[in-house]
């Protein structure tokens, strides 16, 4: 049987987050296995009420553990290292990465009490790491977070090179600038470059990107022209954009003040293994409290709306012994992460109820993408000549788009989304086979799947409401006349202004008055008399058939 190369995203394809892509060679069925990534998206009370994290569904990778030889991790966003302490010892395989990254997956790995000896920190190219039949090296890349990554994946099929999410910028203030020179000898190098699985966040944006270094002079302005408190979010991760801002405020003869443990983490892991190399120095909370107003910048986390981050505190309240006046400044230096709108408005008209002037980066002012727009893509199409090109990392319309852009250069391209299983070994990529894929949940502290009924039950509820019925069975099998409800989630009266959980009550007493003997001594007949019973009193009432719950207590000789 001939060998092939494969490629197999279980994340991240056809959405944006969640990333884990599998890359395979050897036989059919029988290839050795390499995961790219594994990260979460997280949860909204629309589609998923009361869940956490949302992460990849792993079974696929589970069943075939004993060909998989290696997980490589990118970068240190969440959507790509977030699932790693979570799901790790469903693989139990080594978890490779650069330094940065590296203390990230450490504090993943430790929260979740996972062996710490399974991170292996890996230098940039020219460092090979061996991995079955592939060789892969690290290769820098300017992101929205420091040591960011593309990799080179060299198989006896031909060179892949997976972008990760990428930018070309040459002065990216923290971390490692693009180098054009170095893509150029990977593209030379061998026999070219066979894939590119490329990132398509920003395939509809149809100007050049914008260096991270240009927001330095505006955000130097926005702060010099406010006169009382200044506060500003953005995304923790993105260490250089709180670096100029933290820079900003000093220039200004601010002090600065962080707030919320994800950005103070960042920052010194950052510190830590040397990214950066200087940082203003920060005063705590309380002494910031004591500050005139006018000699005050936060940084804070929250940009995208988080209920319990620094932001939404601030905005609903005091917090730390903060509060937001009249006057005050608030600036979201981000951009809002599309499904995240409404959080982030909300956040802004609790900020506008309190008097503070708001102001976002819609402009472009105030913020710059970590992605590539499209003429950045095109650029990186004409330096690495791909054979074949795989858009990855973007919604379904996201990856169409890219598809199209590599094809009107003449290279075969295909929409893989999650769990299309490519065969890259030929001249043209071609769909093999359809894995079912689908999601992984944190609910709380546990994990359960998405098909469990544990988020459709909570939709249901929330979406009609819950009703407990209790009845009771006496010895002799006959069912005492009175049932007892107990109604959640729905009006106290209905359109007849009587007492729902009442009426209910008393069109179950007529049911259980002429029950049938042998209703009554089944248990499952008689839960689900009870349910229609209950459902459709209610629906006549209010309009809505709750989730109902009986509890039917017999009573013993």
């Amino acid at each position: 049987m001939a060998d092939r190369l494969i490629y197999l995203p279980l994340g991240g394809a056809g959405e944006i987050g969640m990333n884990a892509y599998v890359y395979g060679y050897g036989p059919a069925g029988r290839e050795r296995l390499i995961l790219v990534d594994l990260g979460v998206t997280f949860g909204d009370m629309d589609g998923s009420p009361g869940i956490d994290l949302i992460m990849p569904n792993l079974t696929w990778l589970e069943e075939n553990r004993d060909r998989l030889e290696a997980i490589f991790i990118t970068h240190g966003h969440e959507d790509h290292v977030g699932a790693l302490g979570l799901l790790w010892d469903r693989l139990k395989v080594p978890v490779y990465c650069r330094k940065f990254t590296g203390a990230l997956a450490r504090l993943k790995m430790e929260e979740n009490g996972r062996p710490l000896d399974s991170l292996r920190i890996v230098e940039p190219r020219p460092a090979v790491v061996e991995a079955g039949p592939f060789r892969v090296q690290f290769l820098p890349v300017s992101h929205s977070i420091p040591e960011s990554a593309a990799l080179i994946i060299d198989s006896p099929a031909g060179r892949v090179i997976h972008s990760g999410d990428f930018k070309l910028d040459g002065t990216p203030v923290v971390g490692e600038a693009f180098d054009p020179i170095l893509w150029h000898e990977i593209a030379r190098e061998g026999r070219g470059v066979k894939v590119l699985t490329c990132d398509s966040t920003n395939v509809f944006s149809t100007h050049p990107g914008r260096s991270e270094a240009l927001l330095a002079n505006p955000l130097l302005d926005f702060v010099m022209g406010r006169k009382q408190l200044v506060v500003a979010t953005t995304f923790a991760s993105n260490v250089a954009r709180v670096k100029t801002l933290a820079e900003a405020g000093v220039a200004a003869g601010r002090q600065i003040c962080l707030l919320g443990r994800a950005m103070r983490k960042m920052i010194g892991a950052a510190v830590e293994t040397g990214v950066l190399t200087s940082f203003p120095n920060t005063i705590a909370p309380e002494e910031a409290a004591k500050l005139p107003r006018g000699e005050v910048m936060l940084i804070v986390t929250g940009s995208q709306g988080e209920r319990r981050a620094a932001s939404a505190q601030l905005a609903r309240g005091r917090y730390l012994g903060l509060e937001l006046k009249e006057g005050d400044s608030f600036l979201f230096s981000s951009r809002t992460i599309p499904g995240n709108e409404r959080p982030v408005i909300r956040i802004m008209n609790w900020l506008s109820e309190k008097g503070v002037d708001v102001f976002d980066a819609d402009s472009g002012t105030y913020h710059v993408s970590g992605h590539a727009n499209r003429p950045d893509l095109e650029a990186i199409h004409d330096l690495l000549k791909p054979q074949i090109l795989i858009p990855m990392h973007g919604e379904h319309m996201h990856l169409r788009e890219h598809m199209k852009l590599g094809r009107a250069k003449g290279i075969a391209s295909m929409v893989a989304v999650n769990g299309d299983m490519i065969d890259l070994t030929g001249e043209r990529p071609k769909l093999v086979d359809q894995i079912d894929t689908g999601r992984t949940y944190l609910d709380g502290t546990v994990l359960i799947g998405s098909m469990d009924g544990v988020v459709r039950d909570r939709i249901r509820m929330a979406l009609n409401g819950h009703a407990v019925v209790s009845i009771i069975i006496d010895e002799d099998d006959r069912p005492l006349p009175d049932a007892w409800v107990e109604c959640m989630g729905l009006p106290a009266k209905g359109r007849s202004r009587a007492d729902l959980a009442a009426q209910i009550e008393a069109e179950l007493a007529e049911f259980l008055d002429r029950a049938d003997p042998r209703t009554v001594a089944d248990d499952g007949k008689m839960d689900e008399a009870i349910r229609r019973i209950t459902r459709q009193v209610s629906m006549e009432e209010v309009g809505k058939k709750p989730e109902v719950t009986v509890v039917i207590s017999r009573l013993a000789e």
